[in-house]
């Protein structure tokens, strides 16, 4: 069965807009849990626009012995501030799975993967690194990239396809050509040895069809989406609750 690792940044995006502690990233990460999902998903940025150091940490705590924990970001964005660095964050929290992403600040989300061509001899102490500390270790790709062997060559044990492009094609209903790409993609992964997960802007709607396409989908990180349906799926009762205190 594909694992489902549900990305809490939303809820410090919401707690942050405010300052404060509400909503409880512990508290929605432990909802999840009880709700039987297999792995919790954070991704801190330098910048500290959303998840922070301090949550990472006690999130590591909440999920060890009970569901994997999986700590995306970019390891060549250095310490800023109390943010240690990814390594370091690794280092402290022993992740299950550390996903290396190329993001920067000025995107408002990860847009595209790394070109293993390209950037596999740069990866390649970081990935070393991560493995001593016991973390599986997952690069962030697009759909169609190539250079699967040189990855495993160094380290590396699974990649996870950007399902942006998918995701949008998906909702424009022309979706089989960037379907055909993605599940090509996860063959020829496979076929290299590495295992395959996939995340961004999956959702309820386009999800079916996408693990249909991928067999041994290993997992999925979820995020965006999922805290959205959970805000319509949820008002109606949260709301009645209100209305009955107030009665």
């Amino acid at each position: 069965m594909t694992l489902l690792s549900v990305n809490v940044n939303k809820i410090a995006v919401l707690r942050n807009s405010r300052g404060g502690t509400e909503p409880d990233i512990l508290r929605a990460a432990h909802a999840c849990i009880d709700a039987g999902c297999g792995g919790i998903t954070v991704h801190p940025r330098p910048d500290q626009r959303h998840v922070r150091p301090d949550d990472v940490r006690a999130l590591a705590a909440l999920t060890r012995g009970r569901v994997e924990y999986n700590i995306e970001g970019n390891p060549f964005a250095g310490a800023r501030g109390s943010y240690p660095g990814l390594i370091e964050l690794a280092r402290e929290t022993r992740p299950t799975q550390v996903t290396l992403v190329p993001d920067g600040d000025g995107q408002i989300t990860s847009d595209h993967g790394f070109d293993l061509t390209r950037d596999i001899e740069t990866l390649r102490p970081l990935v070393a690194q991560l493995r001593d500390i016991g973390c599986r270790v997952s690069l962030f790709v697009d759909s169609g990239a190539t250079g699967f062997d040189a990855a495993l060559a160094i380290g590396v044990q699974r990649i996870e396809i950007y399902t942006g492009p998918y995701a949008q094609a998906f909702e424009e209903g022309n979706v089989q050509a960037e379907l055909e790409r993605c599940a090509d993609t996860a063959r020829r992964a496979q076929h290299a040895g590495l295992a395959v997960n996939a995340g961004h802007d999956l959702s309820q709607a386009n999800l079916g069809t996408f693990k249909a396409a991928i067999p041994g989908l290993a997992e999925v990180s979820i995020g965006h989406a999922l805290i959205g349906e959970a805000l319509y799926e949820g008002l109606t009762t949260t709301v009645r609750k209100y209305l009955q205190i107030l009665r």
